[in-house]
């Protein structure tokens, strides 16, 4: 195993794993009256209520993030291990972060979880989770795109 295979791509993925895992247990969203609920957060009569990314998801979106954010750590064992791979590295990682990505961006943007909606906006935790899902498809486009094979032009042998 020799970490110094490691490219800047994997770096910039691995950071924004942890990132997107961090999030999770961080406040994404805000309850703004007693009357709101989301997932397991109960809004209070007289303060803003924040509800982690962790308490208001669900189970198989829970899921999916924690698999989004542990992706570029597998990638990365990969290439220090050397391991031969059909495809070319960080492709994978890529449709996982894309995934992740549209995810984050549903449940923040158009539609929030909880009711009423309108009393529910999002954190600064979201706003990691963003940041973070970013760096993963950035950090492993960049990998990709440095392990696969060079293309020939048209018409070039």
């Amino acid at each position: 195993m020799d970490p110094r295979r490691l490219d800047r791509g994997e770096v910039v993925a691995i950071i924004g794993g942890i990132l997107l895992g961090v999030s999770l247990l961080l406040a994404w969203y805000s309850l703004g009256n007693q009357f709101t609920t989301l997932g397991r957060c109960h809004g209070m009569a007289h303060r803003s209520v924040a509800c982690s990314g962790w308490r208001s998801l669900e189970l198989v979106l829970r899921i999916i993030v924690i698999l989004a954010a542990v992706a570029p750590l597998i990638l990365a064992w990969i290439i220090a291990r050397g391991h031969a791979l059909s495809w070319p590295r960080g492709e994978l990682t890529a449709v996982v972060a894309l995934a992740a990505l549209t995810l984050v961006i549903f449940v923040g943007l158009i539609d929030k979880p909880g009711f009423p909606n309108s009393e529910i906006s999002v954190n600064y935790g979201w706003g990691l989770a963003l940041v973070g899902g970013l760096m993963i498809l950035v950090g492993s486009v960049w990998r990709s795109q440095e392990s696969a094979g060079r293309r020939k032009p048209p018409g070039v042998l």
